[in-house]
């Protein structure tokens, strides 16, 4: 296409267009003679919030035969489901799920800065210089040891809040935000 632009072959309402000219749908364009149509959807995109227990995969494909999410989503003809975010085998929780690509990135790119919030259970005791840690922020490499974010991400995620159980087992869950761009 750039060829056909930097040729003086594609015309945007009778002008010829240059590389990053914006078109709108009412724009006529044509390449050559042939005239280009927009198809646009009148139809909004589809949005579904899904509560994934542990033992499904957020994936369309596992080479180890897992259950995956998509296979619990209602079939469309056009498109496809897009997952925003995920959740571990492991993990059970909600997620989003659209055929918006632009939805999806705008959810998901750090540029747009999405807080999320997570719930982490912690095994073992958190003493109070741990807990006191926590609350002044997560290095991403703290952060990556307890499966919050992603790997190579940096920055801090900030813990609100933590609660001690009383199972024989020590855990403590720690409640948070984490802004997505400094980690995701």
């Amino acid at each position: 296409m750039e060829e056909l632009i930097l040729a003086g072959k594609v015309l945007v309402n009778g002008q010829p267009a240059t590389i990053g000219t914006r078109v709108n749908p009412d724009d006529e364009v044509k390449v050559g003679r042939r005239q280009i149509r927009f198809k646009l959807s009148a139809r909004l995109p589809r949005v579904i919030i899904y509560h994934k227990p542990e033992g499904e995969i957020v994936s369309r494909s596992d080479p180890e035969g897992r259950t995956s999410v998509f296979e619990k989503l209602p079939v469309i003809r056009s498109g496809k489901w897009l997952a925003i975010g995920r959740l571990d085998y492991n993990t059970c929780g909600l997620l989003i799920f659209t055929t918006s690509g632009e939805l999806a990135n705008r959810m998901t790119h750090p540029r747009f800065e999405v807080e999320r919030e997570y719930a982490v259970r912690i095994m073992g005791e958190v003493t109070d210089e741990k807990a006191r840690a926590l609350t002044r922020g997560c290095s991403s490499t703290m952060v990556r040891r307890v499966s919050i974010c992603s790997p190579g991400r940096a920055g801090p995620a900030a813990i609100t809040g933590i609660a001690s159980s009383s199972a024989k087992v020590a855990t403590a869950w720690c409640g948070g935000c984490s802004n997505i761009s400094a980690c995701r």
